[in-house]
This record gives structure tokens, C-alpha cells and sequence, in this order.
């Protein structure tokens, strides 16, 4: 049953339910028409496939079942359920004491690192996809937007590299300015602004467009040196940075209240620089005196191998394409976890068949057949914690996309705003 209040997000809407097997709540989100074009479809694909790989982690939200709707169209997935998220909080006021800041962004440069560790960037952090709990316990949300930095080939100007990421606000430079290609730096920037937001209870860089963003962060952080812009792969960046430069400049320290604690200005300093090779990473911004009193390199886990989706994103495929794999994945999933549950087709059963062949003549004749192991993952397990749920729809800084949709507006800049903008002959030179 369903219980109420309901919830819309930028792409579907949320309910709060109970689980009638369990007693548990969960949080029921429906995806309206998943696959009504490829961006949507890419992406839809994206998130189930990667929380199927993270959900384990205590700090990255649990997806515990996926269904398919009546339509063929729409899918709900069920997920743990949480009480708010981070932007719901700091919108509320001074309800987070120091001790919760920093508790909050330890966790979350945890999440990080896990997923880091992976290869794989989540691409959209921000407030709204922290979730809490009233004991301040951090979930990460949202991986439609993440990617996995193994399955990119940077031979070639790669379209998926270049497409919106990222809420604005929280965009690093290198998006902004049409990096052709970018690293876990990008989520650096983003924990950074998320710091910085915790410390000021608003919005460190609440830029009203891309270009007028890019003006508000190099009017604060230290000035890139010839050096840095070139490290940032755009063609842009020169003609930008060269116009904006002259702006009158203000510091963190001028910026943040004066109860600031002297750490965490210190760490905000090192995730927010312009080059991102010089940022901090999660496993080092983890070792930081700010969040010492939490970190413990035991409960801090790294995962040793690269996830890799099951179909290539290097490249966006045809919607049938991800569809048809999406349901071939849960389809073998849930066969293998209980095949009570589901009425499996024929055609997916005599597959079945074939494989229990297969292994059982491996079994018969063990010495004549080789083959490689592979790691298995464990059945999603129920969590026992009980949330509720919030989502804010239209919230500062949220993307305004379509209602039921996941495609949002592209965040870079496009070439109609910069070719009026005069290229410094300094900058092409150092380039050359």
C-alpha cells in the first residue's frame, strides 16, 4: 500500500509505501516512459546498472527491486527510503552544528571514493541527491547521469563527455568551459561546493547562466595560471578566462562567516582549484585534519576492480537496444535470486536450459573444460532502517527539465555566446 505524501522529481514521481512481505517502508519512484528516447534511455540503463553494483556500500542508496509496468513503458524502482536530503536541511536554517557538517562530508567522500575506485564518476553531485536521516546518515543518490571511465575512448571527441552534466551550481570549470574530456576531478569540485554551501547555508556559486557561473568562480578562487588553462582541454577557455580575468576578485574568508573552522576552509581551498590534476581526491580529501576525527581506513572501502556496463557507452545506442538488455539483466537476475517470482518467456527458459546443460556436462567432465570465474554478487538484502523520502522539485539550482523526463538542458558553453569574445594571442601561443 501506498501512503502519502507523494513526491515529484525532475523525471518521475515518489512515493512513500509499505512492503507488505517485510513491513518495511520503501520509497516507490516511477520513471515515466524510461525509453521515449535514447538520452532517456541511456540513462535509465546507467542508474539501474550502477546501483546494482554499489548498493552494498552504506553510503550509496540501495535500489532492492526493479519493475516493469503493465504499459512496457514505465518502470518503478523500490529503494530504501530516507527522511530528507541535504538541500531540504540547509534550506531549513541553522539546524546543523559543525560536528553534522562534517560527519555529512565524510560520508559523502566515501561514497566518492568507493565509486572512484571503480572508475566510475557519479556526474551530478549535489544537495538535493544527499540523502539524511535524523542521525545525519549520509545515502548517495542519482547515478543517471554517472559514467564509467573505462568504456570512454578518448581518441575522438566523445558527444557523451560533452552533454549536460551536473546542476549548474555545482558544475566544475572544466564542464563549463566544454572540456572534451574530464576526470574524477569533476566530483571533486561538486563536494566542494557542496562544503562550501554547508559552511554558508546557501549557495557558494549561484550563477543565473553558464557564462555568468564561470564569472562568480574565478572572481573567488585563486587565479589559474597560464599553465592551468591549458590543462583544461577546451577551446574556449582562453577567450573566457582572458575576459573575465580583470573582475574585482573577493576571498573565501570575505565570503564565509567568521566562525568558519580554520580546517574546513582549508579543505574547501584544496577541492576548489581551477586545474583539476591539483584537486584533492577522495582518498586523500579523507585524510584531511577536517574530517580526522572520522576517518578510519577500515570502514573506508575501495573496490578492486573497474565496473563496466554491459553495453559500450562510449557511443549512445538505440532505445530497443537498452531496453532489451535492461530486462535481459533483470530477468536473469531475479531467475537466479528466486524463480518463483517471475513467469520467465520461452524463449529466455530454454536459454536457461542450454547453460544448466552446459554446466552440467563441465560438472560430468571437469579435467576437458576450462573456463574463467567470475565475481559473483550477493542478493540485495532488505535494509532494516526506516525513511521517508523528499524530493525538491524547482528547488534553487535544480535542473528544469520536463516533467517525467530525464533529458535536461545542455550546461556548456555554446559556440553563439563565445565567438564574439576575443582570443588572447598569449593563450595560443602557450597552447602551440
Amino acid at each position: 500500500p501506498f501512503q502519502g505524501p507523494t513526491t515529484l522529481t525532475a523525471y518521475g514521481i515518489v512515493w512513500k509505501a509499505i512492503d507488505r512481505r517485510t513491513g518495511e517502508i520503501v520509497a516507490v519512484k516511477k520513471i515515466f516512459d524510461a525509453f521515449r528516447n535514447k538520452t532517456d534511455a541511456q540513462r535509465t540503463f546507467r542508474e539501474i546498472m550502477f546501483l546494482q553494483e554499489f548498493g552494498e556500500h552504506p553510503n550509496i542508496i540501495k535500489l532492492l527491486d526493479v519493475i516493469r509496468a503493465q504499459n512496457d513503458k514505465d518502470i518503478y524502482l523500490i529503494f530504501e527510503s530516507m527522511e530528507t536530503d541535504l538541500h531540504a536541511v540547509i534550506k531549513k536554517g541553522n539546524l546543523l552544528k559543525d560536528i553534522h557538517k562534517c560527519y555529512i562530508l565524510y560520508q559523502l567522500l566515501k561514497a566518492t571514493k568507493f565509486i572512484h575506485s571503480e572508475n566510475v564518476i557519479h556526474r551530478d553531485q549535489k544537495p538535493s541527491n544527499i540523502l539524511l536521516d535524523t542521525d545525519c546518515f549520509v545515502k548517495l543518490c542519482d547515478f543517471g547521469l554517472a559514467r564509467s571511465l573505462c568504456q570512454t575512448n578518448e581518441d575522438q571527441v566523445n558527444p557523451a563527455l560533452t552533454e549536460y552534466v551536473a546542476t549548474r551550481w555545482y558544475r566544475a570549470p572544466e564542464i563549463l568551459l566544454s572540456c572534451r574530456s574530464y576526470t574524477k576531478g569533476v566530483d571533486m569540485w561538486s563536494i566542494g561546493c557542496i562544503l562550501g554551501e554547508l559552511l554558508l547555508g546557501k549557495p557558494l556559486f549561484p550563477g543565473t547562466s553558464t557564462v555568468n557561473q564561470i564569472e562568480q568562480i574565478l572572481r573567488v578562487i585563486p587565479a589559474p595560471s597560464p599553465e592551468d588553462i591549458v590543462a583544461v582541454q577546451s577551446d574556449y577557455r582562453a577567450s573566457v578566462i582572458n575576459c573575465i580575468s580583470s573582475r574585482q576578485r573577493v576571498t573565501f574568508e570575505e565570503i564565509l562567516p567568521s566562525s568558519t573552522p580554520l580546517p574546513a576552509l582549508d579543505l574547501l581551498k584544496k577541492l576548489l582549484v581551477f586545474n583539476p590534476d591539483k584537486r584533492l581526491t577522495a582518498e586523500e580529501a579523507l585524510q584531511h585534519p577536517y574530517v580526522k576525527r572520522f576517518h578510519c581506513p577500515a570502514r573506508e572501502p575501495s573496490l578492486g576492480h573497474d565496473v563496466v556496463l554491459p553495453l559500450g557507452d562510449d557511443i549512445q545506442l538505440s532505445v530497443a537496444e537498452y531496453r532489451n538488455k535492461l530486462y535481459e539483466v533483470l530477468s536473469l537476475t531475479l531467475f537466479f535470486q528466486n524463480p518463483s517470482k517471475i513467469c520467465v518467456p520461452f524463449c529466455i527458459l530454454k536459454s536457461y536450459y542450454r547453460l544448466l546443460s552446459w554446466l552440467f556436462f563441465i560438472a560430468q567432465n571437469p579435467r576437458n573444460t576450462q573456463f574463467h570465474s567470475k565475481d559473483v554478487h550477493p542478493p540485495v538484502k532488505s535494509s532494516k532502517k526506516m525513511f521517508q523520502i523528499t524530493a525538491n522539485m524547482g528547488a534553487a539550482g535544480d535542473p528544469k527539465a520536463s516533467m517525467g523526463s530525464y533529458s535536461q538542458a545542455y550546461g556548456t558553453i555554446c559556440k553563439s555566446a563565445l565567438q564574439s569574445l576575443p582570443i588572447s594571442k598569449s593563450f595560443q601561443q602557450l597552447e602551440q
